[in-house]
């Protein structure tokens, strides 16, 4: 049974596409946008992302059915306390952080019943930000993990799911920790790289010439670096264990790479490069099939 109201805190461009995504597919209800931004969520009503707007959390989180917070992960526990005392007995709550298991722990720490608590993370995103960077096709195709709880209920899980698949999103359900290392080493780990790869290219001598002749693939690679600085600051500090794990196995392979270009070891580079290109056409491959 869909909530007839749902709150979305955060109303950006995970929380505004999830909103888009639903009208698209004919949800019929009263959305409720909140945050701090108020020209953010005048614009969302304007854009008709939300039927309304509240700056008061508490205010805003009365009645709904369902509570979607998409705020960076440092904020959520402040969050969480503050809507706390005005949900519904009966109100699922759910996420979009990025890592599971931090959230778990803000929820721990703060609510007394977890059975209505559905962690979730959709994979999708652009590096582009707040509610004019929405669209209602963003999440067609693309992976959502719920990490439901042992206390979960399983009619929590099935609403959440069923909103997402409106959404047009494939659902699947793992574990916090599991889920916090894959994406340590498909999402985090890659945003540290372009974060870091562009720092460094940027205190280069020719750093003008350097951007200025930079060819596709630097574009490319180097997009995800345009995303938000204060929300990857707090996904790093937030699953930094298996971050750095995946930090750590990177160094070792860039450091064992570094020795066979110093040795001129043309073989042993070509494998490495060979076995890479197969590993990834193979998945990117799978990928397209499966999505």
């Amino acid at each position: 049974m869909q909530p007839q109201r749902i709150c979305i805190i955060g109303v950006g461009l995970i929380g505004g596409s999830f909103a888009l995504g639903l009208r698209k597919a004919g949800y019929s209800g009263e959305i409720v946008g909140a945050g701090r931004g108020v020209e953010n969520l005048e614009k969302a009503v304007a854009l008709g992302v939300v039927n309304r707007y509240e700056t008061d959390l508490s205010k805003a989180v009365e009645g709904a059915g369902l509570v979607f917070l998409a705020v960076p992960m440092g904020a959520m526990r402040q969050v969480l306390a503050t809507i706390r005392p005005a949900l519904d007995s009966d109100a699922i709550i759910t996420d979009a952080g990025s890592v599971k298991g931090s959230f778990v722990a803000d929820a721990e720490a703060v609510l007394d019943d977890l059975s209505r608590v559905v962690p979730g993370h959709p994979i999708a995103g652009t590096e582009n930000s707040g509610v004019q960077a929405a669209f209602a096709t963003l999440y067609e195709n693309r992976k959502v993990i719920l990490t439901p709880l042992p206390q979960t209920a399983s009619g929590a899980v099935d609403c959440v799911r069923s909103l997402w698949q409106m959404t047009g999103a494939e659902v699947e359900c793992l574990t916090p920790a599991h889920h916090d290392r894959v994406l340590a080493a498909t999402s985090h780990l890659p945003h540290v790289l372009a974060f870091s790869l562009v720092d460094t290219l940027a205190t280069l001598q020719e750093s003008e010439e350097v951007f200025r002749y930079a060819a596709s693939g630097f574009h490319d690679f180097t997009r995800i670096a345009s995303s938000d600085p204060v929300m990857w600051r707090d996904i790093c500090l937030s699953n930094r264990l298996a971050l750095l794990e995946m930090l750590d196995r990177l160094s070792g392979d860039l450091a064992a790479m570094r020795e066979l270009i110093d040795a001129g070891d043309a073989g042993a580079i070509e494998s490495i490069f060979r076995r890479a290109k197969q590993a990834r056409d193979e998945h990117v491959q799978w990928g397209r099939k499966h999505s």
